[in-house]
């Protein structure tokens, strides 16, 4: 079965027709005003105007009260909801329940120890993401461009479908995916000339370092 790969934080129209045509399963639009890779719903509704119906569209919010949730889902056909902040496992489940759409929680990872949080999210998600634990200090939960120690994944396996995030690059994915299995990897700084600005280059080279896995 083939590695999936999930662009994140795609804003114009270039990244989006870049991730389109390489194959990307997935691509993230962020709905979290601090981030350099923001778009607003009338922003995004304009780039899920250039995804084909086989391209998982996903929201990414950070502690989202109910109604930016519905203000973005009246503009755009999100496929998913990422949640990337501290929200609880109780608001998870209530978010899946009240939108009707799939959830994904990223878990930031850095020690053995953070791999207990997991437990208590696993029944409430559609998916699961494990995202390298922002640097004290930073202003981004995720898109820092920091990668976590692959092994605390290694001969792990769990229940829902699960995706690989944190600091991959077109260089290191590929050895990424031999150590920790993922079905699917997630990358946003890894595909960028700075913060928030897509190379589209290296988003197919990306994709690219995937074939054959």
């Amino acid at each position: 079965m083939a590695v999936e790969a999930k662009i994140c934080g795609i804003n114009d129209p270039q990244a989006m027709n870049a991730a389109v045509q390489a194959g990307a399963a997935h691509v993230g639009l962020v709905f979290f005003p601090p981030s350099p890779r923001a778009v607003s719903p009338q922003e995004a509704a304009m780039l899920a105007a250039r995804a084909p119906a086989s391209l998982n569209l996903v929201g990414l919010f950070v502690n989202p009260e109910d109604g930016l949730i519905d203000q973005v889902l009246e503009a755009v056909p999100l496929d998913i909801i990422q949640l990337h902040g501290k929200e609880p496992p109780e608001r998870v489940a209530e978010i899946r329940a009240r939108t009707g759409r799939e959830v994904m929680k990223a878990i930031g990872l850095k020690s053995r120890d953070d791999l207990a949080a997991i437990k208590a999210y696993e029944p409430v998600v559609d998916y699961l993401l494990f995202d390298a634990k922002a640097p004290e200090g930073a202003k981004l939960p995720g898109g820092n461009a920091v990668a976590f120690d692959w092994t605390l994944l290694e001969e792990k396996t769990w229940e829902k479908p699960w995706m690989l995030a944190g600091g991959l690059t077109p260089a290191n994915v590929a050895t990424a995916v031999k150590l920790t299995r993922a079905p699917c990897v997630d990358t946003s700084s890894g595909v960028e000339d700075e913060p928030g600005k897509k190379n589209p280059q290296l988003i197919r080279d990306f994709i690219g370092a995937l074939r054959g896995l």
